[in-house]
């Protein structure tokens, strides 16, 4: 009677067994040095019950170079290559890339730097264009015909319109250098702004509502090569959300 509980036992407890989900993720030390992977590892777990053994060598899955771009840690791209026909390894894969997979990604924080982000996509590096025009000049230009309105530096600061932006703060666009270049085609500058060579005189049942900005191409290029020079202004840590 005995040997028939135990077998019994044994057969009900072999498919348990065979269904245990698990699988070994191959990770280079300095990754797991971060303390990364003991953060994002068990949060997959126990969304799915699935365990993962991190080895240095000769994974189901493997955290390097080459298959699918999962996180990004500063200018790297992590990937994560597998072996086909697993089906946990697979749900680490889906995991990874779903909104949940990437918030738990994002949410790793270690020394007060989230060092990690969801964020694979490829940054281009924007070519810059070297800037030959006179900055001194550019500087004397700004404030006389951009200064009745914009704050360009401390000289001005009391004379300008609060509503219009600064130098610094249009310094710290993006695409400042465009928007200085073509500021003249810019609302409200058409309005208002003559460019020699270049725009058309004002109609006469439409002549400009202000003293009108006359500048020529020169001084635009000695504009911006001034406007480098700026810093930009300091608008701070985007908002984090959860």
């Amino acid at each position: 009677m005995l040997r028939a509980i135990i077998f019994a036992a044994i057969s009900l407890a072999a498919p348990a067994l065979g269904q245990d989900k698990t699988f070994t993720l191959q990770a280079p030390a300095p990754l797991i040095e971060t303390g990364f992977t003991k953060h994002l590892l068990p949060r997959f777990s126990l969304k799915t019950g699935i365990r993962i053994t991190v080895t240095s060598d000769g994974g189901d899955a493997v955290f390097g170079t080459e298959g699918r771009p999962v996180f990004r840690q500063g200018d790297t791209i992590w990937h994560l290559s597998k072996t086909d026909g697993d089906a946990d390894v697979d749900a680490f894969e889906d995991w990874l890339v779903s909104d949940v997979g990437k918030r738990t990604i994002e949410a790793f924080v270690a020394d007060g730097i989230a060092e990690f982000s969801a964020d694979v996509s490829v940054r281009v590096a924007q070519a810059s264009v070297a800037l030959t025009g006179d900055a001194a000049l550019g500087e004397k230009v700004s404030l006389t015909q951009c200064g009745r309105c914009h704050v360009i530096n401390e000289s001005n600061r009391m004379n300008a319109i609060g509503s219009s932006p600064s130098f610094r703060l249009l310094r710290s666009l993006p695409n400042w250098q465009e928007r200085f270049e073509t500021f003249f085609l810019l609302k409200p500058h058409p309005a208002f702004t003559q460019v020699e060579d270049v725009t058309e005189p004002f109609p006469d049942h439409l002549p400009s509502p202000i003293a009108p900005i006359e500048v020529t191409l020169e001084q635009i290029e000695a504009i911006t090569a001034y406007v480098s020079s700026v810093e930009p202004a300091d608008l701070g840590a985007p908002i984090q959300t959860q």
